[in-house]
């Protein structure tokens, strides 16, 4: 995860980072009591906290990365994370617009444009672009994102805007997952984003369920938490994947 030329006061900051990022979501879980209905124990401000923290987390590993070939992918993951916050403070009703669902899709979308704007440049700057792979990987995560919105959110319903609104969506974050794998398919240190990636769009397609075909079960929104809050981490900390892989490349 870090790179062997990492300085020791970032190290300790960002390992600190992401030790206080686990308390948060994992403690806000086991240690949080049921609210009135039982759909989650981890409190909102836990929650949002978390996100924040890797936020701050995702800045430190771009400026860890300023003046580097990685530089601009750390840009763009911190910007990503960022408006991945956004998309969190929507959802849960705490920005002044009323749209909150439109709102967070909106914010994430526009979080997940960065994801890939960071996956495209950092692979055809360092060679990690064969079209069979990308395109291949990108075409399966596509196809998956599809048919998890056909299930999901079309199949049975009355289709309004907002459930049309939902397909782009899921093939935003479906494009993040296949750019993600087809980087980790020619650089294994890529992996770990790719495999967050991939619960970013599990968290979401467990949302959708909830908002728009009536899923529920015990504990649903911890549940959308413990996989996207995971898959955020993994996404934010490939920047030190992407100075590991610098180290090593001939």
């Amino acid at each position: 995860m870090f790179p062997n030329h990492l300085p020791p006061s970032h190290r300790y900051l960002l390992t600190g980072l992401l030790i206080l990022w686990a308390l948060l979501l994992f403690g806000g879980f086991v240690l949080g009591r049921p609210s009135g209905e039982p759909l989650r124990r981890m409190p909102l401000w836990t929650r949002i906290a978390s996100s924040l923290v890797l936020m701050i987390a995702a800045w430190l590993w771009a400026l860890v990365a300023r003046g580097t070939p990685a530089q601009h992918f750390g840009q763009w993951l911190a910007l990503g994370m960022t408006f991945g916050l956004l998309g969190d403070l929507s959802m849960a009703g705490l920005l002044p617009w009323g749209q909150r669902v439109l709102g967070g899709i909106a914010m994430f979308g526009l979080g997940h444009v960065f994801y890939l704007t960071a996956l495209m440049g950092f692979g055809n700057g360092q060679g990690l672009d064969q079209p069979g792979i990308r395109w291949g990987a990108w075409c399966v995560w596509l196809l998956i994102g599809l048919a998890g919105w056909y299930v999901i959110v079309f199949r049975g319903q009355t289709p309004t805007f907002l459930h049309w609104a939902a397909l782009p969506y899921a093939l935003l974050l479906a494009s993040t997952a296949g750019l993600a794998s087809g980087l980790a398919l020619q650089a294994p240190l890529f992996a770990p984003m790719a495999v967050g990636a991939a619960l970013f769009l599990l968290s979401d397609l467990i949302l959708a369920g909830g908002l728009f075909s009536g899923l529920k079960f015990p504990l649903i929104d911890d549940v959308v938490w413990l996989t996207y809050g995971p898959g955020q981490m993994l996404i934010v900390y490939a920047i030190g994947s992407a100075l590991r892989f610098l180290q090593t490349a001939p």
